[in-house]
């Protein structure tokens, strides 16, 4: 028997299999989701047993158990419903009228050069000017009511839609803009079979970075603005050492945006696929 046939032949050579049982199957099916949501429990528990022995104070970390009462105790109060209404409103009209306006602009940037070069300072400039410092001109804007929110989440998310939306439209194949001009294509029919649907996962990857800035710009709106909204409650209850209340506020828009981003990602792999589908 030759050195090559003990190989074949030992146990280690053989191909593992996986268990059979049904328990097994399940976790290897969905183990990163097992994995990921095992390191969130032992985080809970190590930050439970952290303040339950007093090394910590719960006035300034509070505790898992502490923000789960304080929790159910704001979600059914009269107060939630006004606050989560309040907070979705100005997101949905803020981040609406970024989309309405970005897609547009980012387009006409990156599609017409002059019209780039005359804006893009003037973005470049406001884009890098701290929004929270615009606060006060938009309070006196706009007041204390919804406008000066809208406004503040409008200006947070914009830019990433913009900026995004110019980059997918200028890095586009030369090839895929040269094979219809060698047709004689008009510019309006490059732009409408070309260069649209091209620079779409740019522009949806813009949204998903604007969405997240959309978020911010709801908590400094509301903390800096409102007299409702999730922010507004997170900034009282850290004026009154309400630590419990403050991370409540923190897990309900972190909720807003893993579903809202989640719904980006679906719309993000679905244009994904069509990208692939127009270069070849």
């Amino acid at each position: 028997m030759n050195t090559t046939q003990k190989m074949a032949d030992s146990p280690a050579a053989e191909i593992p299999r996986l268990p059979e049982g049904m328990w097994t199957r399940l976790y290897y099916r969905n183990e990163r989701m097992i994995l990921g949501a095992s390191g969130v429990v032992v985080l809970l528990l190590i930050w439970e047993a952290i303040v339950r022995l007093g090394l910590i104070d719960p006035l300034f970390s509070s505790s898992p158990v502490r923000i789960w009462h304080a929790g159910v105790q704001y979600v059914t109060s009269d107060g939630f419903a006004n606050d989560f209404i309040a907070s979705g409103t100005e997101l949905m009209l803020g981040f609406g009228l970024a989309l309405i306006v970005g897609i547009p602009l980012g387009i006409a940037m990156g599609w017409y050069p002059k019209f780039n070069h005359v804006v893009e300072p003037i973005f470049n400039f406001l884009y890098a000017a701290p929004r929270i410092a615009l606060v006060p001109l938009f309070i006196i804007w706009f007041g204390i009511d919804l406008g000066s929110k809208v406004a503040i989440i409008f200006l947070s998310s914009v830019f990433p839609i913009i900026f995004n939306t110019l980059l997918g439209v200028k890095t586009i194949d030369p090839v895929l803009l040269n094979v219809p001009k060698s047709y004689n294509a008009k510019s309006y029919q490059i732009f409408k079979t070309v260069v649209l649907p091209s620079s779409v996962p740019a522009i949806i990857s813009g949204i998903r970075l604007g969405l997240g800035h959309a978020l911010i710009g709801v908590v400094v709106g509301e903390m800096t603005a409102a007299t409702m909204g999730v922010g507004h409650m997170m900034f009282t209850a850290g004026q009154t050492f309400q630590t419990d209340l403050v991370f409540v506020g923190l897990i309900i828009i972190a909720g807003f945006g893993v579903v809202l981003t989640g719904l980006v990602q679906i719309l993000e792999r679905h244009f994904d696929k069509w990208r692939v589908d127009i270069h070849n």
